[in-house]
């Protein structure tokens, strides 16, 4: 059942039989589509239901989640009590943004996107078979190497699934159906070097590392929804200046109190690292984040900004090879960061070769892939002078 864009409640209760046109509600019709009294009910998209003058469909679906309730669920058109207690509901959504009642009733189960590794294996044994038959390309011999299939995936989508790596394997197969039907051809090779010829130009570059040491740039992992990304922190003193701190990159507001908090945390660190307090009150600092269109906010970059402007303050270096992510507090504890798998996936792909996390996040190790585990040094930190050492020469 296909919950999105649904505003009635009466969807869910069903309909009273006074009004011309009543029927049962879609929990009611599914279990007598079912035809017994224990299915499996997948309710689609529960996070895009709205509600309006005729009612909120969420909360009509509290008692049909609930096992303490559901053995006698009301449907207004029955008008006698039905148990739905045998049914397992299964629920999906693309986010959390839910009434807080009903994820309640849930247990949440949150599934990651695909590692690139995932979406390569998907794309050869699922996915290129499947556009090859759609396409009437059955006939003919289509090589497609590995190698290509990387930069598909690379450079052509950015996203957390392979529907759009789906659209980009048939436009290819479309493009070589043309060139079959042009010249006759019926065999065919797609080299990485002639992909822009059937797909045009890259769309997304790669993201890679700094090719040596800078002061004041530091490499910080971000999540976004369509996986992990590289985040570089830039910062800068201007001489002659009040001691005024600016601010730059579409940060949120939290990012931006991360800021604050980062100076305040090398700030109180004035002798252990010989910085001089003219650097504070004498220079501004400058804290910016490239790629200013794009919104930029969560806690997780404290120890990256951390980082960048003690390397500033001291003139010293930030290891080129190392990236970070991780919550900082005043006093410099390093605190746990989510959505971990992406952003090591990120920094892998970046090319670094040492990811410093908190301690905390020890847990959520394991669970991370064996790729990123074998091409990656990962270092758990409890205190931002721990991250210094690693990252600062």
């Amino acid at each position: 059942v296909s919950l999105g864009g649904i505003r009635d409640e009466a969807e869910i209760r069903g309909h009273r039989r006074t009004y011309i046109g009543s029927m049962p509600g879609r929990i009611i019709h599914g279990m007598q589509v079912a035809g017994c009294m224990n299915p499996v009910f997948l309710l689609d998209e529960i996070d895009k239901m709205a509600a309006d003058f005729r009612g909120d469909p969420a909360s009509a679906l509290l008692e049909v989640l609930d096992p303490e309730q559901n053995a006698t669920f009301n449907d207004h058109y029955l008008e006698v009590d039905y148990d739905l207690s045998d049914v397992m509901f299964v629920t999906t959504a693309n986010s959390l943004d839910m009434p807080r009642p009903l994820l309640d009733r849930m247990e949440i189960i949150e599934l990651t996107g695909y590692t690139y590794e995932e979406k390569l294996q998907i794309a050869k044994r699922y996915l290129l078979p499947k556009q090859i038959k759609n396409n009437g390309m059955d006939d003919c011999e289509i090589t497609v190497p590995d190698e290509t299939l990387r930069c598909i995936i690379a450079g052509y989508t950015k996203e957390s699934g392979v529907r759009g790596l789906e659209r980009e394997i048939g436009s290819l197969v479309r493009k070589l159906a043309v060139k079959r039907v042009k010249d006759g051809e019926k065999k065919f090779s797609v080299e990485a070097e002639s992909l822009n010829r059937y797909l045009g130009a890259v769309k997304f570059s790669s993201e890679q590392k700094e090719n040596e040491p800078v002061v004041g740039v530091c490499t910080g992992l971000a999540w976004t929804s369509v996986g992990g990304v590289t985040l570089k922190i830039e910062t800068a003193l201007m001489n002659e200046g009040k001691g005024e701190i600016i601010l730059t990159g579409n940060m949120g507001d939290v990012m931006k109190e991360s800021c604050r908090t980062a100076v305040s945390v090398v700030r109180s660190r004035l002798e252990k690292y010989g910085i001089s307090p003219d650097k504070f009150n004498k220079y501004d600092l400058h804290i910016h984040i490239p790629e200013g269109a794009t919104p930029k906010d969560g806690p997780s970059a404290g120890i990256t900004l951390c980082t960048a402007v003690l390397s500033v303050m001291t003139g010293r270096k930030v290891r080129d090879d190392v990236a970070m992510t991780g919550e900082v507090t005043l006093t410099g504890r390093v605190l746990a960061i989510g959505g971990l798998k992406e952003k090591s996936l990120a920094a892998m792909r970046s090319g670094v070769k040492t990811l410093v996390i908190p301690k905390q996040n020890l847990k959520d190790v394991d669970e991370l892939p064996e790729e990123v585990k074998s091409s990656l040094e990962i270092v758990p930190v409890t205190d931002v002078d721990e991250v210094f050492a690693r990252a600062i020469i």
